[in-house]
């Protein structure tokens, strides 16, 4: 880890006096080679437009497979070669300095000479530059507020602690740096614009919104969605989404899910897209994990959400989806294919067992009919009743399961005592009165629509 200290003698110094050399050497990763502006990477990337913007105007490569790589660490000399196609025309205030580890042959030693000449980067004592180390947030934001001459109008402390949650985590080289860049627009975070996350390192889609907000503070239009720049009244902006807000999810684990119209089944979504209020702000984005449970519905089967999970924060939520009631007879010929790939339920794997008189079934995963809220994988073609027998059921739900499949042997790897562990199994297929079971699809059937508002604290 390298400890900075602050240098008063070099007015754009990023880092300073003292270093503790690592253990691990940085990964030198090779320059982007391939100019282009469309990359088969950066689709609804929440930078997707800056990048292609700037990638446009030449100013930032992708790489000979045609991806950008947006999640990706910059290195400082990658950061050089942006900063000098950027800010071309930026004047060169300092004197020239020849690192002792950029040769002339170097491929960044021409980006790098000119960083350092214009103000924005500076090297490491005993003129050495480290071309080839990760860059984190802070250093950027403070190389652009030193090469564009920004300066903050008010307190250091009074902008940071106002605009950023983890204000206490910012270098102290770095205060006065980004207190003016956070006034001048440059500071960008996804999703979450009031952590700064200062020494995390700077992935290639960071870098590139950073370079849209320079760009723009000096005259060009940026193409940063709003509610992702610090500064633009984020104070102001609510958590609040309103009642009726639809929340579009997916589910990863398959294909389908198949359950007992009798079925009640824990389940775990995942939100597909952000979800936005009416002030443009992320309240929920996308990835974020939804709680709750398959239940029965006349007619069908309806997921009902009880808890929602942002980057671990557990918040209570009011939602549902809509009634689902597409059926299919599991003696029809074509009720095969729709197992394949499909999560069932345990009480419709017993019933469908039961009712075919077919004990191999395929199940790709088989969900568990308690509240232990877990799936658990099933090989292909495995016994139904082996895979019931691993799995964590109520002594309820076990007791049914042996009844309708004439095997009074079944066993629970864990049996669940007590009467509730065994009713919210939601009753057990009654193979004399259906032989019908729900077949969901995830992303269509699934979308949630708020019943009460979601107040979510920024």
């Amino acid at each position: 880890m390298i400890k900075i200290r602050k240098c008063q003698s070099v007015p754009g110094l990023l880092i300073g006096l003292e270093m503790m050399i690592s253990a691990v050497a940085p990964l030198v990763i090779a320059a982007p080679t391939l100019a282009q502006s469309k990359f088969t990477d950066v689709q609804s990337n929440w930078s997707e437009s800056c990048i292609t913007q700037l990638a446009s105007q030449g100013i930032i490569s992708g790489y000979p497979d045609g991806t950008f790589r947006p999640n990706a660490p910059v290195t400082r000399a990658e950061f050089a070669a942006m900063i000098g196609k950027a800010f071309s025309n930026a004047q060169r205030t300092r004197n020239p300095v020849q690192f002792v580890d950029v040769p002339t042959t170097y491929w960044a030693y021409s980006a790098i000479e000119t960083a350092s000449q214009a103000g924005f980067l500076s090297g490491y004592p005993g003129q050495v530059f480290n071309p080839s180390q990760n860059i984190p947030r802070a250093q950027v934001l403070v190389a652009l507020a030193s090469g564009l001459n920004y300066s903050p109008t008010q307190s250091a402390t009074t902008t940071l602690n106002a605009n950023f949650s983890d204000s206490n985590t910012i270098p102290s080289y770095a205060d006065s740096g980004i207190a003016a860049a956070t006034e001048k627009h440059l500071v960008v975070d996804y999703p979450d614009v009031k952590y700064l996350h200062p020494n995390q390192l700077a992935s290639r889609a960071e870098v590139s919104a950073f370079l849209c907000q320079g760009l723009g503070s000096s005259g060009q239009a940026s193409s940063i969605p709003r509610q992702y720049i610090a500064g633009l009244g984020s104070s102001s902006i609510t958590g609040l989404l309103p009642s009726g807000t639809s929340i579009p999810v997916k589910y990863l684990d398959a294909k389908r899910i198949v359950v007992s119209p009798k079925e009640t089944t824990p389940l775990t979504l995942t939100v597909a897209t952000d979800v936005t209020n009416n002030q443009g702000k992320v309240v929920i984005p996308a990835g974020s994990q939804i709680v709750g449970q398959l239940q029965p519905v006349t007619g069908g089967s309806q997921f009902v959400a009880s808890q929602l999970i942002i980057n671990g924060q557990q918040l209570g939520i009011n939602a549902s989806s809509h009634s689902i009631t597409t059926t299919q007879d599991v003696r029809s010929p074509n009720f095969t294919a729709i197992l394949k790939d499909a999560a069932v339920g345990s009480v419709a794997a017993a019933g469908i067992s039961g009712l075919t008189g077919n004990k191999h079934i395929t199940l790709g995963k088989v969900l568990t009919g308690t509240a232990v809220g877990t799936a658990v994988g099933a090989n292909q073609n495995r016994n139904v009743l082996s895979t019931l027998r691993d799995t964590a059921i109520g002594a309820g739900a076990a007791a049914g399961i042996s009844g309708i499949t004439g095997n009074r042997s079944i066993t629970a790897g864990k049996v669940i005592p007590g009467a509730a562990a065994g009713a919210i199994i939601g009753g057990i297929v009654d193979q004399s009165s259906t032989n019908q079971v729900v077949v969901i699809n995830p992303n269509t059937d699934l979308t949630l629509t708020l019943n009460s508002d979601l107040n979510r604290n920024f």
